[in-house]
Formats: C-alpha cells, structure tokens, sequence
C-alpha cells in the first residue's frame, strides 16, 4: 500500500495508491504565512505530451505555494511513474478522487482546493460537485472543439477562476465565453479573467497568470494557520 504520511518536507516526491496502481505526485508546502488548504493541480492532456511538470501547471502552484497553500501536483494514469493507460478522462477522474482521498485522509484540518488547467481543469471540474472544493480554479478550460462535454458537468457551489488566454490557439476563447455567459444564473457564478494576447501556453505570460491567480485567491484564503506546537 502507498499511502504515506503528508510530507513537511519543501518538496516531497510521492507514489500514491491510485485505481490501477500508483500514481507519481508531487507535495510541495506552502510559504508563510501558511494557510491550512492543500491544492490539487492536474495537468493537460496526457496524450498530446500533459505532465505534472507542465510550465502552466508548475505556475500556478507556485502561485499558491506564494498565497499560504500547500500543493501537489500528479501524473494521471499512464504518465511518467504512474500506472495504467490513457482512459479519455473517466479513468483520469478516479485518478483525481483517489488522491483527494488521500489528502482529505492526511490532512482533515485543511480545505481542499481544485485547480486544472486544459484537460485538467475538465477532470477538476468533472469532479467538483462530488470532490466539493473550497475553491476551484480553471485555466483554458476546453469547452468547446475538444472531446469533453461541458454541458453534462454540474458546477461546483464554491468560489470558481477562471483564467483563458484571449490568443488561445487550441480552446476557442469565444466558447470558453458563451460557456460562462451561461452560468451567470448560478447561486455563486464563475469569475472569468481574460488574458489578452496570451497564447494557450502562456508563452511570456507565466509571471502575468501567476499574479492573476494570485489576485483571484486572496479574497478567499481562509486564516493563518497557527503553529503546530502552539
């Protein structure tokens, strides 16, 4: 069984038990001040080369660890050291809800935030009325063009980014747009952030998405956590 203990450790690689074997993770702690939430940030698109060691990936947890939270970040079935085969996102979603399993079990003091982005941000999205986040963040969510059925997703009941690129060249910014436009109606809608001249990657963009997301945490970044030994 792999199911250590949360590491305290700045940077910890982990194998975790997954649904078909383990799954490679990275847990990286937040900086001071520490806040107690633990994010999940999931990778793109396995089969167009998506690792957990993705640039945009790799920005946005910064982001966080730079907020107060602590992150960690995974390859989904059949990436790097994780077991399995590319399952076209179901596969990929039990992937998601067994390590938040495994964080919610190591870390019951902590909220638990989603962040995704491209085909990450749909497994977190697909995810999030079950998973319920404290707080879910999407960036090129790929709403429209792409295989994945938005329309069947039931938003989440949390605080909800949104961050696309206005020059996104693979998720079509428009209907990214439309897709928002229509779930103004929600109790607590998405807060959409348009990047203007950002490509999908963010090429010469990243330090721009890291203080978007930073901006767009801060109002809902619970208390400092006080001190283990207090």
């Amino acid at each position: 069984m792999n199911s250590p203990a949360f590491p305290t450790a700045a940077a910890t690689t982990l194998l975790l038990d997954g649904p078909v074997g383990v799954l490679e993770a990275t847990v990286e702690a937040a900086e001071a001040p520490v806040r107690p939430v633990v994010a999940i940030v999931c990778h793109p698109l396995p089969t167009d080369g998506g690792t957990m060691h993705n640039k945009v990936v790799t920005m946005t947890a910064r982001a966080l660890r730079e907020s107060g939270v602590a992150t960690l970040r995974f390859n989904f079935r059949g990436v790097g050291a994780s077991t399995g085969n590319f399952d076209h996102g179901n596969g990929e979603a039990d992937d998601l809800r067994a390590v938040a399993a495994w964080v919610r079990a190591q870390r019951p003091d902590a909220q638990l935030w989603l962040a995704g982005f491209s085909f990450g941000s749909y497994i977190t999205l697909k995810c999030a009325a079950e998973l319920k986040p404290g707080m879910l963040i999407s960036i090129a969510p790929p709403a429209a063009g792409r295989s994945w059925d938005f329309s069947t997703l039931v938003p989440p009941e949390c605080p909800w980014l949104v961050i696309q690129g206005e020059s996104d060249e693979i998720v079509d910014p428009q209907a990214v747009y439309a897709w928002i436009d229509s779930l103004k109606q929600l109790r607590q809608p998405p807060e959409l952030v348009k990047m203007p001249d950002t490509s999908h990657f963010f090429h010469r963009r990243l330090i721009d998405l890291r203080g978007v997301i930073k901006h767009g945490v801060k109002p809902y970044l619970p208390p400092e956590q006080a001190p283990q030994d207090a």
